[in-house]
């Protein structure tokens, strides 16, 4: 006998030119996914898929096509993306999207992402990538797929049931208080408007305790697809003295200079250069 899933596994498959998923998974955008045969586990909410190269083809194995369509933007024509870029006054950025060619800007949940990236601040991508498969182990749904067992990301009202002292066992440290007090917002009340502007959203956004500009920023684009959202930590901060001459030092500074320059596509531009000057 098969296995259920082997019966409802569907597949996505998508030239690799613009879709190269090792990169997309591997630029800060995504933190629940893990090496599996020939390719990777991604996990987002309690949905589950394989993907993996084939040739000149990347490969989404998954039992739910249209969630994952959406996640990995298949709609979008990212060569439109790489023409802009390719044609910017900035070797850098040339350079950047060549590097960074098959990078799409994942479509996630924007509470899974409000969540993760408060626990990315001042933090390392495997101690994040802990830290996260924690919380779910202790607090998700059990699920399994492909004869793995993950857990489910849980809801705003599971994190809500937890103290303090629960989230700091886990490794929060000092994030520990700002789960228990951004869940307990998420649950009484705090919405945000899809349809706002995106310096709204971002404004609404930070006044969540522990949510600072950065990590609003990282909110927008990865949970909200804001791609005229330019997230600025220090390689970007980098890249704007060596790439650009820049002498800001505020970072909110650097952020709407980018802006200016990019606008819908500031998001696009920021994943190829930050992909570059990290050296992948």
């Amino acid at each position: 006998m098969f296995p259920l899933d082997f019966y409802s596994m569907k597949k996505l498959i998508y030239d690799s030119e613009f879709f190269d998923i090792k990169d997309t998974l591997e630029c800060g955008q995504i933190f629940r996914f893990k090496p599996f045969k020939d390719g990777y586990l991604i996990f987002s909410l309690g949905n589950a898929c394989y993907a993996y190269k084939s040739g000149d083809k990347t490969v989404v194995e998954t039992d739910d096509e249209e969630y994952f369509y959406k996640f990995f933007d298949l709609g979008e024509d990212y060569s439109r993306i790489f023409g802009y870029a390719m044609q910017c006054d900035f070797d850098v950025v040339k350079k950047s999207a060549s590097a960074g060619k098959g990078i799409r800007i994942l479509r996630q949940d924007p509470e899974e992402m409000l969540y993760s990236f408060i626990i990315s601040q001042n933090n390392n991508i495997p101690r994040i990538k802990g830290i996260i498969e924690k919380t779910c182990s202790a607090l998700g749904d059990r699920k399994e797929f492909m004869g793995e067992e993950y857990y489910a990301f849980p809801s705003s009202e599971k994190l809500a049931e937890k103290d303090e002292k629960f989230y700091s066992e886990l490794g929060y440290g000092y994030r520990a208080g700002y789960m228990t007090a951004v869940s307990k917002a998420m649950t009484e009340g705090f919405k945000i408007d899809d349809s706002l502007p995106t310096a709204m959203l971002k404004a609404k956004l930070l006044t969540l305790k522990g949510v600072g500009p950065k990590v609003a920023d990282c909110i927008s684009l990865f949970g909200y697809h804001r791609t005229d959202s330019f997230p600025v930590d220090t390689w970007i901060e980098k890249l704007y003295v060596e790439d650009f001459g820049g002498t800001e030092k505020d970072r909110k500074k650097i952020t709407e200079y980018f802006q200016n320059l990019f606008g819908e596509y500031s998001g696009y531009v920021q994943q190829y250069v930050f992909f570059y000057k990290r050296g992948n």
